[in-house]
């Protein structure tokens, strides 16, 4: 199944390591960023969900809650689970799918052909609080993800929402902002900060 930016995520119902939780519900009025790793007791994966762990506090200060997914059976989840708090040194606390039957994983085209076989490659969805999808991104197996990033792009993506801005090519919270082209620049002068126009359809501002 193919998907496009501001497509609604698919609904499930599944165990976790949290419980059973039906998506659209666990989520409620949060972003999620929603993720699967290739399997458990696997060492790019054991760093990777250790990390999110580590960044729980900035997830919760972007009302953003992580949760990841492996083909792997919930008795796996849970007997890999302190491996990452001795591995990494931030224990687990964010729910991982079981997703046995793969069911999820075609549900979300998270299994690729020509990797060797059906386990999952290392999807990323960054969905808002409407349900919608907002960011996809693919690594393959052998390459751990870089979670400060997903971090910035969840910041992009709010800031954008709030106010008619886009952000420049390496933008993080705090520096200068891109006046949204459907703006005039007389407008963007009474509603931002240091309007400066290099070109007409590239005006910076600083960040509201």
């Amino acid at each position: 199944m193919g998907f496009h930016l501001g497509d609604t995520a698919p609904d499930f119902t599944a165990m976790t390591t949290d419980g059973e939780i039906t998506f659209p519900d666990w989520q409620g009025d949060s972003w999620v960023v929603f993720y699967s790793h290739p399997a458990d007791f696997t060492p790019v994966c054991t760093t990777e969900l250790g990390r999110t762990a580590a960044l729980m506090s900035e997830f919760s200060a972007r009302n953003t809650k992580p949760i990841a997914l492996s083909i792997d059976p919930i008795e796996d989840h849970h007997a890999w689970a302190p491996d990452i708090g001795e591995v990494t040194g931030t224990a687990l606390n964010f729910p991982i799918v079981a997703d046995p039957d793969r069911a999820i994983a075609q549900l979300y085209d998270m299994i690729h052909p020509g990797e060797g076989d059906t386990s999952t490659v290392r999807s990323v969805f960054v969905i808002d609080p409407e349900h919608k999808i907002r960011l996809m991104l693919t690594y393959p197996k052998s390459v751990g993800r870089n979670f400060d990033e997903i971090v910035r792009v969840i910041d992009a993506l709010q800031a954008t929402d709030r106010d008619p801005i886009a952000t420049p090519a390496d933008w993080r919270p705090g520096d200068r902002v891109i006046v949204s082209l459907a703006m005039s620049t007389e407008d963007a002068k009474e509603r931002f900060d240091n309007v400066e126009e290099f070109k007409p359809y590239l005006r910076y501002a600083d960040a509201p």
